[in-house]
């Protein structure tokens, strides 16, 4: 299991490069907002993503197993002066959301969940969730990532304010990984690092096992590109982009 209770604290920080802009014109190309289509957005920490979401002319809510990246998640949206329902919950628990028009699992969230049983229950809740003809966008790390560009830790970062070390350790399951993370956040008053740790771990599957799954509990129409690119995933992409249809 993954703990967010002081990553939550760092996570934008380390988030800076994530192409969020590219996700939500992701989403628009294939669910354009003239109706003001409902969206849920599943996975979504510190609600950058979600209020993108809600810019670009969607009635986005939000939910996350964290507590603490929601408490996040509801001061960004209260500064910004808008109105987005966030809740607490895991995915493959989802339940009391019906009739959306899209719904998102972005930046890799499905991988961490540890089992197929599980994905294939989230699969079914976000399928139930979806009003006829709706989409359900999410993205997760490809076999070449979990397998080889992640065993090429240590890796870190230093911009002044915060350090961290990485290490990645092969998880037991196949495609699996665990991320074992020790952060320095400086403290500006006393001019000290805090340090914690963090243990995070992550699974994948080929391909062709989400998209049997998704087929498998009812959707009628599944995309498979990868990298933000309309071509299909070659050995080396890094991060695998799937849109069903119910």
């Amino acid at each position: 299991m993954s703990s967010y209770v002081r990553f939550a604290e760092v996570y934008d920080l380390l988030m800076q490069d994530v192409p969020y802009n590219d996700y939500v014109e992701w989403v628009k190309k294939h669910a354009p907002t003239d109706n003001y289509p409902k969206l849920l957005d599943i996975g979504c920490g510190t609600g950058t993503l979600t209020i993108k979401f809600h810019q670009a002319g969607y009635d986005v809510s939000g939910i996350d197993l964290s507590e603490e990246m929601l408490s996040i998640a509801n001061e960004r949206v209260s500064q910004q002066g808008i109105s987005i329902p966030l809740f607490q919950m895991s995915m493959d628990e989802l339940e009391g959301f019906h009739q959306y028009d899209v719904i998102t699992i972005p930046i890799d969230s499905i991988n961490y969940l540890e089992d197929e049983q599980s994905v294939i229950e989230t699969f079914q809740r976000v399928y139930e969730a979806l009003r006829k003809d709706g989409q359900f966008f999410f993205d997760v790390h490809s076999l070449y990532k979990m397998n080889e560009v992640f065993m090429q830790s240590p890796f870190t970062y230093d911009d002044g304010n915060i350090l961290y070390i990485w290490h990645t350790e092969e998880g037991e399951e196949e495609h699996s990984i665990y991320h074992q993370l020790t952060f320095f956040v400086k403290d500006h008053e006393s001019n000290q690092y805090n340090r914690f740790d963090e243990e995070h771990f992550q699974r994948t599957f080929p391909v062709e096992y989400y998209e049997e799954w998704l087929y498998q509990v009812g959707f009628s129409q599944v995309e498979i590109t990868a990298d933000f690119k309309v071509e299909k995933p070659n050995f080396d992409s890094e991060r695998i982009m799937i849109r069903a249809i119910k």
